[in-house]
């Protein structure tokens, strides 16, 4: 359906997938302990880490990991339990106000938490700094800019002279979304333009936005396939360092780049290649036998390209039609 000469890449849009094996580490290290019950989401469980070391297998191993919906099933955890409980809090601008607010509510002494929550406005200008791919243009969250709003986006589209559209979940979201994201290329513009006008406006989430800001400080973070990029992670503030997990319990993990043998994740999340240019993909690399994070989770690239069966542009084409 969509014009010849006309594609669509992933970017570094899972969450799962660009968390930083240092805070997985960090993560399996307190699940590994005694005194520790760690809480997390179902996806982060088989990413693997240093040596394909998992949440999962340390589970195996004996260490309590537990999976949750969401941290308030954490905090209830430790409010019945005498252990320490500490949640491994992942996600983008979207889940980061559900961590922030059950810290603000006070939340009890044996409970902590690994902060991993990551920024999208800095991902998009890293990708438009490094010039390895020509990006005409960007569909943008439609969850994440429910939080934030349209404008974090306007100063990266008037600095890089790129149109970007928030777009909604739907298809005909996405279609429309790149209709208006042409649109804007055959006028010569670059603007921040808002398809999910059901749920996004350019002020954002206010009262979410403040309950990050009360909570967290943002500092430079580390993003699995992508390297270091500055101001682009949350980090809680001095007033709740008492609820953070790797200071409370003195977690001292070295960073490691363990990218497998073959693996292309890192060009996944950069829009480089498709997942099935990989010389692992559907052969060492499965979804029964992940090897990257991009296959692990439900989100991922190569998770939904096997999930769908599709072997090459060919197949993703008859998948989309």
């Amino acid at each position: 359906m969509l014009p010849r000469g006309l594609e669509v890449r992933s970017g570094p849009g899972c969450p799962v997938c660009v968390t930083s094996i240092s805070d997985i580490q960090a993560a399996i290290s307190l699940a590994s302990t005694e005194r520790v019950v760690l809480t997390t989401y179902g996806d982060m469980l088989r990413v693997p880490a240093v040596g394909g070391m998992s949440l999962m297998k340390a589970k195996a191993g004996g260490a309590d990991v537990r999976v949750v919906y969401s941290i308030r099933d954490s905090i209830e955890l430790a409010k019945r339990l005498n252990s320490q409980v500490v949640h491994f809090a992942i996600g983008f601008e979207t889940t980061a106000p559900t961590t922030a607010v059950e810290l603000l509510n006070g939340a009890p002494e044996n409970f902590a938490v690994i902060a991993s929550h990551r920024l999208i406005p800095p991902a998009i200008e890293h990708l438009l700094e490094g010039g390895e791919i020509a990006i005409g243009g960007f569909i943008c969250p439609g969850h994440v800019s429910t939080i934030i709003g349209s404008e974090p986006y306007e100063s990266l589209s008037k600095k890089y002279k790129k149109p970007m559209v928030i777009s909604g979940f739907e298809p005909l979201d996405v279609l429309a979304s790149i209709l208006m994201l042409l649109e804007q290329l055959i006028e010569d513009r670059h603007d921040v333009e808002i398809e999910y006008t059901r749920s996004v406006r350019r002020e954002g989430n206010k009262r979410a936005k403040e309950i990050i800001n009360s909570v967290f400080a943002v500092c430079d973070g580390e993003w699995r396939g992508i390297g270091l990029i500055p101001q682009s992670k949350l980090r809680l503030r001095e007033e709740f360092q008492n609820h953070d997990a790797l200071r409370k319990f003195d977690v001292d993990v070295p960073v490691e780049d363990d990218r497998p043998s073959g693996c292309k994740c890192s060009e996944v999340l950069k829009g480089l290649i498709y997942p099935w240019d990989c010389p692992l993909y559907n052969k060492a690399c499965t979804i029964a036998n992940p090897i990257g994070p991009c296959a692990v989770s439900m989100e991922g690239a190569c998770f939904i390209s096997m999930k769908e069966g599709i072997k090459g542009l060919e197949d993703f084409s008859k998948t989309i039609l």
